[in-house]
Protein backbone atom coordinates (compact mmCIF):
# COMPACT_ATOMS: atom_id res chain seq x y z
CA UNK A 1 0.00 0.00 0.00
CA UNK A 2 1.78 3.39 -1.12
CA UNK A 3 0.93 6.53 -0.59
CA UNK A 4 -1.50 8.79 -3.16
CA UNK A 5 -1.19 12.29 -3.82
CA UNK A 6 -4.11 14.13 -3.31
CA UNK A 7 -5.08 17.79 -4.08
CA UNK A 8 -4.38 20.37 -1.61
CA UNK A 9 -7.12 20.84 0.84
CA UNK A 10 -9.14 24.00 0.83
CA UNK A 11 -11.73 23.97 3.69
CA UNK A 12 -9.34 23.21 6.74
CA UNK A 13 -11.85 24.90 9.34
CA UNK A 14 -12.46 21.58 10.74
CA UNK A 15 -8.62 20.54 11.12
CA UNK A 16 -7.67 24.06 12.45
CA UNK A 17 -10.14 23.63 14.89
CA UNK A 18 -9.52 19.89 16.10
CA UNK A 19 -6.10 21.83 16.65
CA UNK A 20 -7.81 23.76 19.28
CA UNK A 21 -7.34 27.13 16.78
CA UNK A 22 -9.30 30.23 16.75
CA UNK A 23 -11.34 29.79 14.04
CA UNK A 24 -13.93 32.53 12.02
CA UNK A 25 -17.11 29.85 12.48
CA UNK A 26 -17.55 26.61 13.81
CA UNK A 27 -16.89 23.49 11.48
CA UNK A 28 -19.85 21.36 11.22
CA UNK A 29 -20.42 17.75 9.78
CA UNK A 30 -22.79 14.93 11.21
CA UNK A 31 -22.52 11.50 12.04
CA UNK A 32 -24.38 9.23 9.55
CA UNK A 33 -24.60 12.58 6.82
CA UNK A 34 -23.94 9.83 4.62
CA UNK A 35 -26.90 7.08 4.83
CA UNK A 36 -30.57 5.75 4.14
CA UNK A 37 -32.33 9.10 4.73
CA UNK A 38 -31.11 10.27 1.57
CA UNK A 39 -33.09 8.76 -1.69
CA UNK A 40 -29.52 8.91 -3.98
CA UNK A 41 -28.22 6.30 -1.17
CA UNK A 42 -30.70 3.78 -2.60
CA UNK A 43 -29.81 4.66 -6.20
CA UNK A 44 -26.19 4.26 -5.60
CA UNK A 45 -26.70 0.90 -3.54
CA UNK A 46 -29.02 -0.49 -6.20
CA UNK A 47 -29.61 -4.18 -5.50
CA UNK A 48 -26.49 -4.44 -3.09
CA UNK A 49 -26.87 -5.47 0.49
CA UNK A 50 -24.37 -3.23 2.96
CA UNK A 51 -21.71 -4.95 3.57
CA UNK A 52 -21.21 -5.57 -0.35
CA UNK A 53 -21.72 -1.29 -0.52
CA UNK A 54 -18.54 -1.10 2.00
CA UNK A 55 -16.78 -3.77 0.26
CA UNK A 56 -16.97 -1.88 -3.14
CA UNK A 57 -14.29 1.11 -3.37
CA UNK A 58 -16.85 2.84 -5.86
CA UNK A 59 -19.75 2.69 -4.15
CA UNK A 60 -18.45 3.55 -0.76
CA UNK A 61 -16.82 5.85 -2.09
CA UNK A 62 -19.86 7.48 -4.12
CA UNK A 63 -22.31 7.52 -0.89
CA UNK A 64 -19.38 9.75 1.43
CA UNK A 65 -19.37 12.13 -1.08
CA UNK A 66 -23.25 12.39 -2.01
CA UNK A 67 -23.68 14.83 0.97
CA UNK A 68 -20.91 16.81 0.56
CA UNK A 69 -22.88 17.07 -2.82
CA UNK A 70 -26.12 17.94 -1.93
CA UNK A 71 -25.41 20.28 1.40
CA UNK A 72 -22.24 21.84 -0.64
CA UNK A 73 -21.06 25.04 0.95
CA UNK A 74 -22.87 24.04 4.49
CA UNK A 75 -20.63 21.01 5.78
CA UNK A 76 -16.85 21.12 6.44
CA UNK A 77 -16.15 17.12 6.31
CA UNK A 78 -16.72 14.09 4.89
CA UNK A 79 -16.22 10.63 6.63
CA UNK A 80 -15.80 7.37 4.90
CA UNK A 81 -19.31 5.57 4.08
CA UNK A 82 -18.40 1.47 5.90
CA UNK A 83 -19.37 -0.14 9.70
CA UNK A 84 -17.51 -0.49 13.09
CA UNK A 85 -18.20 -4.21 12.42
CA UNK A 86 -15.43 -4.84 9.37
CA UNK A 87 -13.01 -5.36 12.31
CA UNK A 88 -14.61 -8.40 13.84
CA UNK A 89 -15.54 -9.70 9.74
CA UNK A 90 -11.18 -9.14 9.46
CA UNK A 91 -11.37 -11.01 12.52
CA UNK A 92 -13.24 -14.01 11.21
CA UNK A 93 -16.40 -13.53 12.31
CA UNK A 94 -19.53 -13.62 10.08
CA UNK A 95 -21.97 -10.65 10.02
CA UNK A 96 -24.81 -10.25 7.63
CA UNK A 97 -26.72 -6.57 8.10
CA UNK A 98 -30.52 -8.10 8.03
CA UNK A 99 -33.32 -5.43 7.06
CA UNK A 100 -34.68 -3.71 9.79
CA UNK A 101 -33.31 -5.94 12.46
CA UNK A 102 -29.42 -4.44 11.73
CA UNK A 103 -26.26 -6.62 11.97
CA UNK A 104 -26.21 -10.22 12.66
CA UNK A 105 -24.00 -12.35 13.92
CA UNK A 106 -24.76 -16.08 13.28
CA UNK A 107 -22.31 -17.60 15.49
CA UNK A 108 -21.57 -15.14 18.37
CA UNK A 109 -19.21 -16.23 21.21
CA UNK A 110 -20.63 -18.16 23.76
CA UNK A 111 -17.83 -18.54 26.63
CA UNK A 112 -13.96 -18.40 26.29
CA UNK A 113 -14.21 -22.36 26.34
CA UNK A 114 -16.59 -22.72 23.05
CA UNK A 115 -13.31 -23.09 21.02
CA UNK A 116 -14.03 -19.85 18.90
CA UNK A 117 -12.30 -17.69 21.32
CA UNK A 118 -9.33 -19.39 21.25
CA UNK A 119 -9.37 -19.27 17.86
CA UNK A 120 -10.06 -15.85 17.58
CA UNK A 121 -7.44 -15.17 19.81
CA UNK A 122 -4.73 -17.16 17.92
CA UNK A 123 -5.59 -16.33 14.80
CA UNK A 124 -2.93 -13.58 13.04
CA UNK A 125 -5.28 -11.11 11.67
CA UNK A 126 -3.90 -9.45 8.86
CA UNK A 127 -5.65 -5.87 8.83
CA UNK A 128 -4.04 -4.65 5.48
CA UNK A 129 -4.64 -7.11 3.59
CA UNK A 130 -8.60 -8.48 4.90
CA UNK A 131 -9.59 -4.78 5.08
CA UNK A 132 -7.76 -3.28 1.64
CA UNK A 133 -11.33 -2.33 0.50
CA UNK A 134 -11.59 0.42 3.20
CA UNK A 135 -8.33 1.55 2.03
CA UNK A 136 -9.07 1.66 -1.57
CA UNK A 137 -12.33 3.55 -0.56
CA UNK A 138 -10.56 6.15 0.98
CA UNK A 139 -8.07 6.89 -1.53
CA UNK A 140 -10.82 7.11 -4.26
CA UNK A 141 -12.94 9.14 -2.02
CA UNK A 142 -10.01 11.67 -1.42
CA UNK A 143 -9.30 11.46 -4.81
CA UNK A 144 -13.04 12.57 -5.96
CA UNK A 145 -13.01 15.32 -3.17
CA UNK A 146 -10.18 17.14 -4.99
CA UNK A 147 -9.83 18.96 -1.46
CA UNK A 148 -13.28 19.99 -1.17
CA UNK A 149 -13.14 19.28 2.52
CA UNK A 150 -11.26 16.97 5.11
CA UNK A 151 -11.99 13.23 5.38
CA UNK A 152 -12.89 11.33 8.54
CA UNK A 153 -11.53 7.86 9.11
CA UNK A 154 -12.97 5.59 11.81
CA UNK A 155 -13.21 2.59 13.92
CA UNK A 156 -15.36 0.92 16.37
CA UNK A 157 -14.10 1.24 20.17
CA UNK A 158 -12.89 -2.37 21.50
CA UNK A 159 -15.54 -2.38 24.81
CA UNK A 160 -18.22 -1.79 21.19
CA UNK A 161 -17.03 -4.63 19.19
CA UNK A 162 -16.74 -6.94 22.16
CA UNK A 163 -20.48 -6.39 22.72
CA UNK A 164 -21.94 -7.07 19.36
CA UNK A 165 -19.09 -10.31 19.02
CA UNK A 166 -21.04 -11.51 21.93
CA UNK A 167 -24.35 -10.54 21.86
CA UNK A 168 -24.65 -11.38 18.50
CA UNK A 169 -26.25 -8.10 17.14
CA UNK A 170 -27.68 -4.64 18.92
CA UNK A 171 -29.26 -6.12 22.86
CA UNK A 172 -31.50 -4.33 25.07
CA UNK A 173 -30.40 -6.09 28.19
CA UNK A 174 -26.88 -6.80 27.07
CA UNK A 175 -27.03 -10.41 29.47
CA UNK A 176 -24.53 -11.92 27.38
CA UNK A 177 -21.76 -8.97 27.53
CA UNK A 178 -22.21 -8.33 31.21
CA UNK A 179 -21.84 -12.19 31.76
CA UNK A 180 -18.59 -11.84 29.95
CA UNK A 181 -17.21 -9.26 31.74
CA UNK A 182 -18.41 -10.36 35.12
CA UNK A 183 -17.92 -13.82 34.94
CA UNK A 184 -14.43 -13.77 32.80
CA UNK A 185 -13.23 -10.53 33.15
CA UNK A 186 -9.54 -11.83 32.05
CA UNK A 187 -10.45 -13.49 29.17
CA UNK A 188 -12.66 -10.37 28.19
CA UNK A 189 -9.61 -8.14 28.63
CA UNK A 190 -7.25 -10.72 26.66
CA UNK A 191 -9.65 -10.35 23.83
CA UNK A 192 -10.50 -6.21 24.40
CA UNK A 193 -6.65 -6.17 24.30
CA UNK A 194 -6.12 -7.67 20.86
CA UNK A 195 -9.12 -5.53 19.31
CA UNK A 196 -7.55 -2.32 20.67
CA UNK A 197 -4.41 -3.31 19.13
CA UNK A 198 -6.17 -4.13 15.46
CA UNK A 199 -7.81 -0.58 15.76
CA UNK A 200 -4.10 0.67 15.76
CA UNK A 201 -3.03 -0.36 13.00
CA UNK A 202 -6.30 -0.14 10.92
CA UNK A 203 -6.26 3.41 11.86
CA UNK A 204 -3.04 3.50 11.04
CA UNK A 205 -4.17 2.41 7.58
CA UNK A 206 -6.78 4.72 7.20
CA UNK A 207 -4.64 7.57 7.38
CA UNK A 208 -1.78 6.04 4.97
CA UNK A 209 -4.72 5.62 2.32
CA UNK A 210 -5.90 9.23 3.12
CA UNK A 211 -7.78 9.51 5.83
CA UNK A 212 -6.92 13.08 7.53
CA UNK A 213 -8.75 12.56 10.99
CA UNK A 214 -9.96 9.36 12.74
CA UNK A 215 -12.91 8.88 15.37
CA UNK A 216 -13.43 6.17 17.63
CA UNK A 217 -16.80 5.13 17.95
CA UNK A 218 -17.82 3.80 21.42
CA UNK A 219 -21.57 3.16 20.71
CA UNK A 220 -22.39 1.04 23.15
CA UNK A 221 -20.54 2.87 26.58
CA UNK A 222 -24.13 3.55 28.27
CA UNK A 223 -24.00 0.10 29.37
CA UNK A 224 -21.64 0.38 31.72
CA UNK A 225 -21.13 1.64 35.16
CA UNK A 226 -19.06 4.46 35.81
CA UNK A 227 -16.57 1.51 37.68
CA UNK A 228 -17.01 -0.95 34.84
CA UNK A 229 -16.17 1.61 32.12
CA UNK A 230 -12.77 2.89 33.63
CA UNK A 231 -12.12 -0.82 33.52
CA UNK A 232 -13.35 -1.91 30.65
CA UNK A 233 -13.65 0.42 27.38
CA UNK A 234 -11.03 3.40 28.92
CA UNK A 235 -8.13 1.36 29.44
CA UNK A 236 -8.73 0.11 25.50
CA UNK A 237 -9.49 3.68 24.15
CA UNK A 238 -6.54 5.24 25.61
CA UNK A 239 -4.39 2.00 24.00
CA UNK A 240 -5.30 3.58 20.54
CA UNK A 241 -4.86 7.11 21.06
CA UNK A 242 -1.46 6.01 22.88
CA UNK A 243 -0.24 3.77 20.36
CA UNK A 244 -1.60 5.43 17.10
CA UNK A 245 0.51 8.24 17.01
CA UNK A 246 4.39 6.34 17.06
CA UNK A 247 2.48 3.76 14.72
CA UNK A 248 2.03 6.78 12.00
CA UNK A 249 5.47 8.25 13.07
CA UNK A 250 6.67 4.34 12.20
CA UNK A 251 5.44 4.37 8.26
CA UNK A 252 6.41 8.10 7.90
CA UNK A 253 3.33 9.66 7.95
CA UNK A 254 2.17 12.68 9.99
CA UNK A 255 -0.51 12.68 12.77
CA UNK A 256 -3.64 13.37 12.65
CA UNK A 257 -6.33 14.63 15.32
CA UNK A 258 -8.02 12.17 16.86
CA UNK A 259 -11.81 12.41 18.17
CA UNK A 260 -13.44 9.76 20.66
CA UNK A 261 -17.07 9.30 20.95
CA UNK A 262 -18.24 7.34 24.11
CA UNK A 263 -22.51 7.69 23.36
CA UNK A 264 -24.15 7.63 27.16
CA UNK A 265 -20.67 8.02 29.05
CA UNK A 266 -21.34 11.41 30.39
CA UNK A 267 -19.79 10.50 33.69
CA UNK A 268 -16.85 9.99 32.41
CA UNK A 269 -16.35 13.34 30.40
CA UNK A 270 -13.51 14.58 32.77
CA UNK A 271 -11.51 11.25 31.93
CA UNK A 272 -12.00 11.18 28.25
CA UNK A 273 -10.90 14.52 28.88
CA UNK A 274 -7.64 12.95 29.32
CA UNK A 275 -7.82 9.95 27.17
CA UNK A 276 -4.82 11.51 25.42
CA UNK A 277 -7.60 12.26 22.01
CA UNK A 278 -7.75 15.93 20.64
CA UNK A 279 -11.73 15.55 20.05
CA UNK A 280 -14.21 14.59 22.66
CA UNK A 281 -17.48 13.69 20.76
CA UNK A 282 -20.85 14.54 23.53
CA UNK A 283 -24.28 13.10 23.06
CA UNK A 284 -27.61 14.92 23.10
CA UNK A 285 -28.01 13.67 27.00
CA UNK A 286 -24.83 16.18 27.83
CA UNK A 287 -25.39 20.00 28.58
CA UNK A 288 -23.33 22.01 26.36
CA UNK A 289 -22.28 24.57 28.85
CA UNK A 290 -21.60 22.13 31.54
CA UNK A 291 -19.34 20.05 29.24
CA UNK A 292 -17.51 23.27 27.93
CA UNK A 293 -17.07 24.00 32.12
CA UNK A 294 -16.26 20.22 32.93
CA UNK A 295 -13.45 20.06 29.30
CA UNK A 296 -11.81 23.54 30.86
CA UNK A 297 -10.55 24.01 27.25
CA UNK A 298 -8.29 20.72 27.74
CA UNK A 299 -9.74 19.42 24.18
CA UNK A 300 -12.10 20.34 21.41
CA UNK A 301 -15.75 19.29 21.70
CA UNK A 302 -18.28 17.89 19.23
CA UNK A 303 -21.67 17.53 19.10
CA UNK A 304 -24.46 17.82 20.62
CA UNK A 305 -28.12 18.39 19.00
CA UNK A 306 -30.72 15.46 19.84
CA UNK A 307 -30.98 13.71 15.89
CA UNK A 308 -34.79 13.63 16.64
CA UNK A 309 -34.76 17.25 16.39
CA UNK A 310 -34.76 16.66 12.61
CA UNK A 311 -38.38 15.20 12.94
CA UNK A 312 -39.37 18.27 14.22
CA UNK A 313 -40.67 21.99 12.47
CA UNK A 314 -38.57 24.59 11.75
CA UNK A 315 -39.14 26.59 14.79
CA UNK A 316 -38.01 23.42 17.03
CA UNK A 317 -34.63 23.33 14.69
CA UNK A 318 -33.83 26.74 15.90
CA UNK A 319 -34.76 26.82 18.91
CA UNK A 320 -32.30 23.66 19.19
CA UNK A 321 -29.89 25.22 17.32
CA UNK A 322 -30.05 28.79 19.11
CA UNK A 323 -29.34 26.59 22.17
CA UNK A 324 -26.51 24.70 21.12
CA UNK A 325 -24.64 27.84 20.08
CA UNK A 326 -25.11 29.49 23.22
CA UNK A 327 -23.89 26.52 25.37
CA UNK A 328 -20.84 26.27 22.97
CA UNK A 329 -19.86 29.62 23.49
CA UNK A 330 -21.05 30.54 20.16
CA UNK A 331 -18.22 28.04 18.43
CA UNK A 332 -15.16 30.20 17.52
CA UNK A 333 -12.64 28.11 19.50
CA UNK A 334 -12.97 23.88 20.50
CA UNK A 335 -16.29 23.14 18.60
CA UNK A 336 -17.43 21.34 15.65
CA UNK A 337 -20.80 21.05 15.28
CA UNK A 338 -22.68 18.04 15.09
CA UNK A 339 -25.33 15.84 16.27
CA UNK A 340 -25.42 13.94 19.19
CA UNK A 341 -25.74 10.65 17.60
CA UNK A 342 -25.87 9.64 13.34
CA UNK A 343 -28.94 10.99 11.61
CA UNK A 344 -31.77 8.56 12.16
CA UNK A 345 -33.96 7.04 9.31
CA UNK A 346 -37.02 9.00 7.56
CA UNK A 347 -35.31 12.05 8.50
CA UNK A 348 -36.16 14.45 5.59
CA UNK A 349 -32.85 15.87 4.24
CA UNK A 350 -34.89 19.43 3.81
CA UNK A 351 -35.10 19.60 7.47
CA UNK A 352 -30.90 18.64 7.79
CA UNK A 353 -29.85 21.40 5.18
CA UNK A 354 -32.29 23.74 7.44
CA UNK A 355 -29.85 22.55 10.65
CA UNK A 356 -27.36 23.04 9.37
CA UNK A 357 -28.10 26.82 7.74
CA UNK A 358 -29.38 27.56 11.02
CA UNK A 359 -25.61 26.82 12.30
CA UNK A 360 -24.45 28.70 9.97
CA UNK A 361 -26.63 31.87 10.49
CA UNK A 362 -26.11 31.83 14.35
CA UNK A 363 -22.41 31.69 13.97
CA UNK A 364 -21.79 34.27 11.72
CA UNK A 365 -18.40 36.03 12.60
Amino acid sequence: MKMADFDVLKNDLLLRTARGERVERPPIWVMRQAGRYLPEYHEAKGNNDFFACCRSPEIASTITLQPIDRYDGLIDAAIIFSDILVIPQAMGMTVEMLDKKGPHFPNPLKSPTDGQYEELMNRKVNVEQELDYVYQAITMTRRKLKGRVPLYGFCGAPWTLLCYMVEGGGSKLFVQVKTWIYKYPDQSKRLLQKIAELCVEYLALQVKAGAQIIQVFDSWAAELSPASFKEFALPYLRHISKHLPPRLEELQLESVPMVVFAKGAWYALDDLCESGYQVVGLDWLQDPAEAVRVAHGRVVLQGNADPGVLYGDKEAITAVVRDMVEGFDGGKQRWIANLGHGVTPFVDPDNLKFFFEEIHRFTKA
